[in-house]
């Protein structure tokens, strides 16, 4: 079968590859649709980051070259013996976190901050990127058969939005801040408007993500145009209750933590490709807080409820549909050259 392989540093191949087969207590899924997601642009330009790239990674035994893809879809084509939760024909999503389940963080529930932890589709193990994969019982979600394949592939990094929501210090009423409005940061301005913020601040420069944020109800702050912090400041009377940082960009964590009010929080919720400096004595004579996210747990159930809902629709955050063959061209290097996009789909 054909599936999309991360060999090194800008090189992607579309290999052909053995279709996986089902084993014991796992569920194999023919991939519908698949995101691109920033953690995947991340390895493309500056990887190995979660990629095992030495050494095989604990968990999967794997290294690169491996199956990338771990924001995506697909009908279960095949289940494995013991399979009890699925049968041929579900729609499904797949929650794509390898954990130990034996280190203090999976002992206390915590199975996200796993010692060893690793993301299916850049730890090893399969991925989204390719026809067919197949995964263990437990990292499957259903999805409602209403509930269409391109609106599955947003359930994962819609976790992350949720999430990040839910681990802050956010109140329904709150003024919070989202530094960055792609597909992340969308999805954080919508979840926040699920949560009851009285206000949400957008600090984006592309014309097309300031409409998108926009048109979920956000109040756009242009970096080009104002200084943000005053800006901010200025707007919600001594700063946001909440801010979250979703670019990555080292030059914004600093005005992502002055945006804040005395006692306020800052949330990290990108990954970073360098190290960033900060201030600290502007946390310190605030009594700022700064917190951070990686992935999600137990959240998946609540946001494919709030999907059926009408929330983190895809027809607001997709731009683009493209083909696996024209993964990289038209996926990978257009999100690096096209500002314009949003959330770009691979049909597998």
């Amino acid at each position: 079968m054909k599936a999309l392989r991360w060999h090194g540093v800008k090189d992607l191949r579309l290999d052909d590859i053995e279709e996986p087969a089902v084993k014991p207590g796992t569920v194999k899924l023919k991939v519908k649709w698949c995101g691109i997601c920033g953690s995947d642009l991340h390895e493309y330009t500056a990887g190995p980051i979660f990629i095992p790239g030495e050494a095989p990674h604990p968990i999967t035994g794997e290294q690169a070259p491996i199956v990338m893809g771990h924001e995506f879809s697909g009908e279960v084509v095949e289940i494995g013996e013991g399979v009890t939760r699925f049968k041929v024909g579900d729609k499904a999503v797949v929650e794509p976190i390898f954990n130990c389940g034996a280190c203090a963080a999976c002992r206390s529930g915590k199975y996200n901050l796993c010692s060893t932890m690793g993301f299916y589709g850049l730890a090893g193990g399969g991925g989204g990127f390719s026809e067919y994969t197949v995964v263990a019982e437990h990292m499957v979600h259903k999805i409602p058969a209403t509930m269409s394949y391109e609106q599955g592939a947003l359930v994962e990094p819609s976790a992350v939005a949720l999430y990040a929501v839910r681990q802050s210090s956010f109140k329904v009423g709150d003024k919070a801040a989202v530094f960055g409005a792609g597909p992340i940061g969308l999805l954080v301005i919508e979840a926040l408007k699920a949560a009851g913020a009285a206000d949400i601040y957008a600090v984006e420069l592309s014309p097309e993500r300031k409409q998108k944020a926009e048109e979920l109800g956000a109040i756009i702050i242009d970096p080009s145009q104002v200084d943000v912090v005053e800006e901010l400041m200025a707007r919600t009377d001594g700063g946001t209750d909440v801010s979250y940082e979703v670019t990555g960009v080292p030059q914004v964590l600093q005005q992502a933590i002055d945006s804040t009010k005395v006692g306020g929080e800052m949330m990290i919720v990108s990954i970073f490709e360098k190290e960033a400096s900060i201030k600290p004595n502007l946390i310190v004579t605030k009594e700022r807080t700064i917190n951070g996210i990686i992935g999600y747990r137990n959240v998946f159930p609540s946001v494919i409820s709030l999907m059926e809902k009408g929330v983190f629709a895809a027809d607001k955050l997709v731009t683009k549909r493209i083909r696996l063959e024209d993964v990289v061209e038209q996926g990978f290097e257009a999100l690096l050259k096209e500002k314009n996009q949003v959330k770009i789909l691979v049909e597998a």
